[in-house]
């Protein structure tokens, strides 16, 4: 079913059926009721693809994540593609995996769907390969990169002020009393290495002269609990433990659980991420929240912006902050 056969049943011009459709003045309201029933009669949709050749708009927005098993990204993409979708675009959100090939292959795919604009979600699309491959498929269009920068005329970043937040996990365990204190990372992406470097920060101000770090070479919980017993082997008397993301903390308070090892009594833990996981494990888990909901919606004001010609931030930094819980004093 088309405009036109639409049009000859009711009697009317194509272009009047047009202006129905798109909600149009100028059409007679006995002409407007009558299209609309046949339009609700055959479930008629207008052919978005054609709608965008001739309008010159596709009103298509392109999320990039690395991995959709990581709800810190996923809950991102949700609120954008919400906010998006509220503003009549359609989203197209692709897995990428961390592998350069599978990144370009995406960034091609979204040239492909004539995206007007793109949002990528997490440091670890801050890689040369990435902003060559936008050189190549996507110079023409704005995107916005969250917890990520590349410096480029058409990319935008919404960062979290990671770096200052970890440090002042260190000092929160420091005014507790807690001085002896561990990081365990799960990656080595931009943000982790900034996590990495607001702990050494905050260790150096303690005067701890080796600060203890730990690779997990993994982001699920057992990689989290696997790691903790090798800090607990190494360093017996650690007094608090940070983690680069809530998920592989919740495997540490698993490890401690185990031992019979009291928390915060005897070790202090803090994640990174404020996600649900630190809400459900026991006891819960005090995180640095670094702001996905503020970070996402940034974005999308920052792409709009862009879409709609209005001078914009090049860079945004969101300040992180300390959520406390159970698991420490």
């Amino acid at each position: 079913m088309t405009i036109y056969d639409i049009a000859k049943e009711a009697g009317v011009s194509a272009s009047s059926v047009s202006r129905v459709i798109n909600n149009k003045t100028g059409v007679n309201p006995e002409v407007r009721k009558k299209v609309q029933k046949l339009l609700k009669k055959y479930h008629y949709t207008p052919d978005a693809a054609a709608r965008g050749l001739v309008s010159q708009s596709s009103r298509i927005i392109g999320i990039l994540i690395a991995d959709i098993r990581n709800i810190h990204h996923t809950d991102g993409a949700y609120y954008i593609e919400r906010k998006l979708a509220a503003l009549n675009y359609c989203c197209v959100i692709l897995n990428t995996g961390d592998d350069d090939e599978s990144r370009a292959q995406a960034i091609s795919i979204l040239e492909q769907r004539r995206v007007e604009g793109a949002v990528l979600i997490g440091s670890s699309f801050q890689t040369e390969s990435v902003a060559q491959a936008i050189k190549r498929h996507l110079s023409n269009v704005p995107i916005v990169m969250i917890n990520a920068f590349l410096d480029a005329p058409n990319i935008y970043g919404v960062l979290s002020d990671e770096l200052h937040g970890v440090e002042a996990c260190v000092n929160l365990l420091a005014e507790k009393g807690r001085k002896r204190l561990a990081f365990i990372r799960d990656c080595y992406t931009p943000s982790c290495e900034l996590k990495v470097e607001g702990f050494r920060r905050g260790i150096r101000l303690l005067g701890q002269t080796e600060p203890w770090i730990y690779d997990s070479h993994g982001t699920t919980a057992d990689d989290g609990k696997r790691t903790t017993l090798e800090v607990l082997k190494d360093h017996p008397d650690v007094e608090g433990i940070i983690y680069s993301v809530d998920l592989i903390a919740t495997g540490g308070i698993r490890a401690l659980y185990d031992l019979g090892i009291a928390i915060p009594d005897q070790v202090s833990v803090i994640g990174v991420d404020n996600s649900i996981y630190g809400e459900i494990c026991i006891p819960t888990l005090t995180s640095l929240d670094n702001k996905t909901f503020d970070s996402s919606i940034a974005a999308c004001r920052i792409l709009i912006d862009c879409l709609e010609n209005r001078t914009t931030t090049r860079q945004m930094i969101l300040p992180s902050a300390i959520v406390v819980r159970e698991s420490t004093p």
